[in-house]
């Protein structure tokens, strides 16, 4: 069977490789391997630009960086070859780039290729820097535009009145606006933390104390090199480390993810919500089928679908942060094929984002069905009475507006109003009391 997006195992590069087709450059195995190849010729850069290497005319910075600028499939199998010999994927790669050397007659310099370093000094570094520019290239942009979706549509809805439902029931009238603001509100909280979060690496030799580099090198400082040659990346340096990453700050990052797509799926489930109240109604695409069996449906599909992959994608971000700081004494091999799952989740929080955009693009409001919500339920306005009739130390006001509203099988505008012309007022209070409506009774404008 031929591969291809029919044949994957997984969605994700099958029915929905169009949606995580960008992820592919970072989180492939060619993506790993590409990176691996991209941090060895940049550490022997670094070593060149030391001075420790001697005799280094001819040899070019630009002629090594276009080995993974221009870095090409044909490259990544025959890493892969190379592999089914050493039977160690990070060893292939110093053998390939040795190949490199050897073509250009730069044998004379090649056993600085991966001088000193275990290869999870390759592997922390070029999975962290991997992660980074994946995300921030094809992962923040989406969240930045449902972001921003949010905003539109709570500033356009800003007016509108919503009959608002608190443990299911009927309650105090709110803003459509409002409630969209505060998904947005708290989503651009948690994004905010997530862009903050640093990406740290390992890169410290065997175990950690750079003990073949001073045993070579006694008179370097190590610790410097090794922080300013990750600081060139866009990296942070663990500063004390075993043979691998304790993944400290990798974990802070999926547990900022779980909390954004936490906020996502209670968007989404509120947005299902409110169409299945007929609050909203979704644009029709000509020849799109909602049921196979009932013509008159239309499916809120895009908010299930984003549900359902953010749900994949919190699962295995919350084993990712539970299991990759925990390390059996120096190292473990555990960590290893959990990373190689980087892109899992990541390509299910893309999918969700982009199904969320979707579906959002789709509402229209049904501004006659809230309206009638509003209409048929006065009884919200009954906070707004007591309220006022503490204010005037009117008698047991709570227990006035318990006995009203629960005594009439349906409250109306008229039942309020009958019920305020019995109470021991005076007709500026009463007159107070008559002006409020479940379309008024809406407390502060809290979006611009």
């Amino acid at each position: 069977m031929d591969f291809r997006p029919l044949t994957t195992i997984t969605p994700i590069d099958g029915r929905y490789h169009s949606k995580t087709s960008g992820l592919r450059p970072y989180f492939s195995e060619f993506g790993l391997i590409r990176y691996r190849v991209l941090i060895e010729v940049e550490y022997f850069i670094a070593l060149m630009q030391t001075g420790i290497i001697p005799n280094l005319e001819g040899v070019s910075e630009e002629t090594l960086r276009s080995w993974y600028l221009q870095f090409s499939e044909a490259d990544a199998e025959r890493i892969k070859q190379i592999e089914q010999t050493t039977n160690h994927d990070v060893k292939a790669v110093e053998y390939f780039l040795k190949e490199k050397f050897e073509e250009l007659n730069w044998n004379f310099c090649s056993e600085f290729i991966h001088f000193g370093l275990t290869s999870q000094d390759i592997n922390n570094t070029a999975i962290p820097m991997s992660l980074k520019e994946g995300i921030a290239d094809q992962v923040f942009p989406v969240y930045d535009e449902v972001l921003a979706k949010l905003r539109t549509l709570a500033h356009s809805w800003k007016d509108i009145p919503l009959l608002a439902r608190t443990h299911g029931q009927p309650a105090s009238p709110t803003r459509l606006g409002k409630e969209i603001q505060v998904f947005a509100e708290r989503l651009e909280i948690q994004l905010n933390v997530a862009k903050r979060i640093p990406y740290a690496s390992k890169f410290g030799g065997a175990t950690g104390n750079f003990n073949a580099h001073h045993v070579a090198y006694p008179n370097i400082n190590w610790v410097d090199f090794a922080n300013h040659f990750l600081g060139t990346l866009g990296l942070a340096r663990s500063q004390t480390t075993t043979q691998i990453e304790h993944y400290d700050s990798m974990a802070a990052l999926f547990d900022a993810f779980k909390r954004m797509n936490t906020i996502l799926i209670d968007l989404n489930r509120d947005i299902w919500t409110y169409i299945s109240m007929d609050y909203f109604k979704q644009k029709l695409k000509a020849g799109e089928i909602g049921s196979s069996a009932m013509p008159h449906k239309v499916n809120p599909i895009d908010f299930e679908n984003a549900e359902g992959n953010l749900g994949i994608a919190i699962a295995i971000f919350e084993h990712f942060s539970a299991k990759l700081p925990i390390s059996r004494l120096q190292r473990d091999l555990t960590d290893s094929t959990v990373l190689r799952n980087l892109g899992t989740p990541i390509a299910h929080t893309l999918i969700a984002l982009k199904a969320t955009l979707v579906g959002l693009d789709k509402l229209l409001l049904n501004e006659e069905k809230i309206s009638n919500d509003l209409e048929n339920n006065w009884m919200v306005v009954a906070e707004a009475l007591q309220t006022i009739l503490r204010r005037e130390n009117y008698p047991k006001p709570y227990e006035a507006l318990k006995e009203l509203t629960r005594t009439h099988e349906r409250v109306t505008k008229q039942t309020i109003h009958d019920f305020i012309d019995t109470l021991d007022v005076n007709n500026v209070v009463k007159d107070e009391l008559k002006a409020i409506s479940p379309w008024n009774y809406l407390g502060v404008q809290l979006v611009d």
